[in-house]
């Protein structure tokens, strides 16, 4: 139906209040092999010129922010580093790639803190060996990238699961990556991007939670594409943590979207483009209650028609066109 709609020249209809996409997460390897099988392989061997282009495409539908989702992952690293091997990728050097692309065209990042350790491991955010490379790793990129201007901020990816509150271990380990951030970097951003917001409670004790947090930045996960929530529900949930940050006085209040749908299983089959009418549907459930829309993912999910970085699977072009028809009834 939307594709019709678009192919008459009539962009589905939307409320006046829905936002446009600020940003996007953003990966040199997405952590699932299963998951990302349409991309993975595209991205380890794109160039250098590859990846600037991918950011000018990115900068070019209007977003502004990219979380970086990883620094390392299984163990090797995206970066030189003596922490882990490096990750063997045609690019030798993916980070300085992506981030003078940022500088050149406006890209505002934010720079994931992990892996260092089992990413998928709940354990991770408390083990002492994963916690001294974490601020190790923290400390180098400073020293190697902190010159770029695209360098926004810090994005803490080891993802709480909110259990009604946070646990008492994720706020310890929060915490200890943005006290340093902020010694090495004192004019960048901190963010987090919880997930089971379905379950948070935004309460009392959720609030003095919000308060204890070093965080600038809360995106939270709507787990419409993990099926765990659907989108007649979300607007309810991100009302009353829209209530809680406001008590709180701290820490924006953000939506981290997904974009994508499942082949398959869930978690154990190929992630495709959703429908844009459905993708709508969300951009409009949360519109109301935060101050940005981030999405998870443009990569793989979204590209340019006759994109020279291309990545992700064909119904991502249509994705891609549909949204940006969309956006040109904003202006």
């Amino acid at each position: 139906m939307v594709g019709t709609l678009l192919g008459s020249g009539s962009p589905p209809p939307t409320s006046p209040l829905a936002k446009p996409i600020s940003g996007s997460w953003f990966e040199f390897q997405h952590h699932a092999t299963v998951e990302g099988v349409d991309w993975n392989p595209a991205l380890a061997n794109f160039t250098s010129d590859q990846w600037g282009l991918k950011i000018k495409e990115i900068a070019e539908t209007g977003m502004e922010y990219l979380v970086l989702m990883a620094t390392a992952l299984y163990y090797r690293s995206f970066y030189r580093t003596k922490i882990f091997p490096a990750w063997r990728l045609a690019c030798n050097d993916p980070m300085e790639a992506v981030l003078s692309a940022a500088d050149k065209y406006g890209i505002k990042f934010f720079i994931g803190g992990g892996f260092y350790g089992a990413w998928d491991s709940p354990s991770i955010v408390a083990d002492p060996v994963a916690t001294k490379k974490r601020l190790q790793a923290i400390d180098e990129i400073t020293r190697l990238y902190g010159h770029h201007k695209s360098f926004y901020g810090w994005y803490w990816p080891n993802e709480a699961f909110i259990d009604r509150h946070f646990s008492n271990e994720f706020i310890d380990y929060v915490n200890t990556c943005s006290r340093l951030a902020r010694q090495l970097t004192p004019r960048t951003h901190v963010m987090i991007a919880p997930y089971g917001t379905r379950v948070a409670v935004p309460d009392d004790e959720y609030v003095r939670q919000l308060e204890s947090l070093d965080v600038d930045i809360i995106a939270y996960q709507d787990e419409v594409g993990v099926r765990k929530s659907r989108v007649e529900e979300t607007s309810a949930f991100y009302e009353g943590l829209r209530k809680a940050h406001d008590r709180a006085r701290r820490g924006a209040l953000w939506a981290d979207l997904e974009i994508f749908e499942f082949e398959n299983v869930v978690y154990k089959s190929a992630l495709l483009p959703a429908p844009f009418e459905r993708i709508l549907r969300q951009i409009e459930a949360v519109s109301p209650w935060v101050d940005k829309i981030l999405v998870y993912q443009y990569q793989g999910i979204m590209n340019k028609p006759g994109s020279p970085a291309f990545c992700g699977s064909a119904g991502s072009t249509r994705l891609y066109t549909e949204y940006m028809e969309w956006l040109k009834t904003r202006e």
